[in-house]
């Protein structure tokens, strides 16, 4: 009975298959060589028609974004790293980076979405960092441009 409100899965040629669930359209997109979970917005028949054109931005995109997310990354760690002064790094949990490119060694994506942000849609990567550890931090991206790096998002 169940399956009859059940949204019918959506197959792209470049994204793949794609399944409702949580009220978002599922599936993955590759982030450099990582293979990552996608969600977008959309109805219950669909995926939105924009928010499929910008998932298939993503793989080619990102290459270009990462200068601006490993600044981001870097100002973020940055306080924490002062924080920690003195210690050893064993000792802290907190590694040592000197630029903002040493972050990728130190930072994981968790996610990506294509989702409404104040109404208009934008990507979304969730990160887990290695020197803040309680949250998933959100680099935020419009139109190709880094417009935020949020401190504390939750998966979609």
């Amino acid at each position: 009975m169940f399956g009859l409100f059940k949204s019918p899965a959506y197959s792209d040629p470049q994204l793949g298959d794609l399944r409702r669930a949580g009220g978002l359209w599922r599936g993955s997109s590759s982030l450099g060589e990582a293979q990552i979970p996608l969600a977008l917005a959309g109805t219950r028949s669909a995926p939105d028609s924009d928010a499929i054109e910008i998932a298939r931005s993503i793989p080619s995109g990102y290459p270009h974004w990462q200068p601006f997310i490993e600044q981001a990354m870097f100002e973020h760690y940055a306080p924490y790293a002062e924080a920690m002064a003195g210690e050893e790094s064993a000792e802290s949990g907190i590694p040592h980076i000197e630029k903002p490119a040493d972050v990728w060694p130190h930072i994981a994506a968790e996610f990506v979405q294509v989702t409404p942000l104040d109404g208009v849609l934008a990507i979304e990567i969730g990160y887990r960092v290695a020197w803040d550890d309680e949250h998933t931090l959100g680099a935020r991206l419009r139109d190709g441009q880094l417009i935020e790096l949020n401190g504390s998002v939750l998966p979609p």
